[in-house]
């Protein structure tokens, strides 16, 4: 069974060199916008089925649904399974038709999403939400393989850089759509719409999507765009390039520096829209709509942090990460700082927020990984970075959530929470990921 399982996804054999200089350019340029499409929509839906939750907590807190610590538990299991299943299906993607692996991610995510919907038991919850989070896991490393495959070392950054912005088009989708749902229909609905449009898009994503370049007769991008790396790796099969991965100390580094910082990112992601109602005062559509900030901006992140540490730094992102973490750190305490009624102004500081957290989800979320690593183990990479990536997101909401719900008083029937204990924990975290990630330099990129 898993033997056929393992053929059905495994990538297509290489065909034999096209001769015709003209259609290798037609077919690789081609091909190389519907994959770079594809993989940048594909996956801002992938995340508009890991944020329902996000929406949904506020409303399932009021019901009594579930309590903080469960919401904690719950999101907790989807960050476990996606950690383990990042790392897993990070060296798998390597090996895969990335075709097939996003598109069946993206449906069976869709389905759990649905079925959540219908769902009344705990444990209900946490198994679907895990669930869930194994298939998000076939997103992230198969979309970078697709970039190390279809666009060479001079283009990568820009194009990653854009790929992340996915990131923040299934964010603010999120935020302001799923909101409203939520605000109009219910909780329910804040899982059963997601899974619904995402079942659409995991069908038009597998219509427009294609494997590796050399499955069609064509060259590697490094030979046909003629831009190699200062290293190249010796002929090593690809199982001996996935070890130097996790021997590789600098991935080490920066694994720890993606860890704190995707503390942090969750922290946002998953209780903001419960801080500013339960803590500020504001309603669900109106915190949802300061949060959504934050995508909105990050997709100018995402875009220009490629494109500047390309264009201008030669594609070294080290200077830029360390500014960016140190401003990230100070955002995140004015998020806390600002009183509620003034909503433009916890808006704005959203805004820079998120400017932040896109361009250093392209870099510590897996971009300087890649660099420097070799391309035949860039899932290998992203997966490594995962791992220490959602391990500690999956500590952070057990956290959070028990911080919350252990600092909260009930005072004549009503229950109040201090959020102190929880925003100290996530400040912290963002001032160590600056601080891992300032520890690599000077390593050189590798074909």
């Amino acid at each position: 069974m898993l033997k056929k399982i393992y053929h059905f996804f495994k990538t297509g054999q290489d065909k034999p060199l096209l001769k015709d200089d003209a259609l290798i350019k037609k077919m690789y340029e081609k091909r190389r916008w519907s994959v770079f499409l594809s993989i940048t929509l594909g996956y801002g839906l992938y995340y508009v089925c890991r944020l329902s939750l996000s929406i949904t907590k506020k409303p399932m807190l009021e019901e009594g649904i579930l309590n903080a610590d469960q919401m904690g538990m719950m999101g907790s299991a989807l960050f476990f399974t996606y950690a383990f299943g990042k790392f897993f299906n990070g060296f798998l993607a390597d090996r895969m038709n990335i075709k097939k692996f996003m598109a069946v991610g993206l449906l069976v995510s869709a389905i759990a999403n649905f079925l959540l919907g219908f769902s009344h038991l705990f444990i209900i919850f946490v198994i679907l939400w895990g669930i869930n989070g194994w298939f998000q896991s076939l997103g992230a490393a198969p979309s970078v393989v697709a970039i190390a495959n279809w666009f060479s070392d001079k283009e990568r950054g820009t194009r990653y850089g854009i790929w992340s912005a996915s990131h923040n088009i299934g964010g603010a989708i999120t935020y302001v759509l799923t909101s409203v749902v939520v605000s109009a229909y219910g909780w329910r609905w804040g899982f059963m719409a997601p899974g619904m449009l995402c079942i659409i898009g995991a069908i038009v994503f597998y219509l427009f999507m294609f494997d590796r370049p050399q499955v069609y007769g064509l060259p590697s991008i490094a030979d046909y765009k003629n831009d190699h790396g200062l290293k190249t790796p010796k002929k090593e099969s690809t199982w001996e390039l996935q070890k130097e991965v996790i021997k590789n100390p600098a991935v080490w580094m920066l694994g720890l520096a993606s860890a704190f910082f995707y503390i942090t990112r969750y922290a946002i992601e998953s209780w903001g829209i419960v801080y500013l109602g339960m803590a500020k005062g504001y309603s669900t559509i109106e915190a949802g709509s300061i949060i959504s900030s934050s995508p909105i901006f990050g997709i100018l992140g995402t875009v220009s942090c490629g494109w500047i540490s390309d264009k201008f730094f030669g594609g070294r992102r080290n200077l830029i990460a360390l500014i960016l973490g140190i401003l990230f750190s100070f955002t995140v305490i004015a998020f806390v700082i600002i009183p509620y009624g003034y909503p433009w102004l916890h808006a704005a500081t959203m805004g820079v927020y998120g400017f932040c957290l896109g361009a250093l989800l392209t870099f510590l979320g897996g971009l300087m990984a890649v660099d420097i690593c070799s391309k035949r183990a860039a899932g290998a990479a992203m997966g490594m970075i995962g791992l220490f990536s959602y391990l500690a997101a999956a500590a952070q909401d057990l956290i959070s959530g028990y911080l919350i719900e252990m600092n909260k008083t009930i005072v004549n029937g009503e229950t109040i929470y201090n959020f102190k204990p929880a925003i100290t924990f996530w400040i912290c975290a963002s001032i160590l990921s600056f601080i891992f990630a300032a520890t690599v330099w000077n390593v050189k990129h590798k074909d």
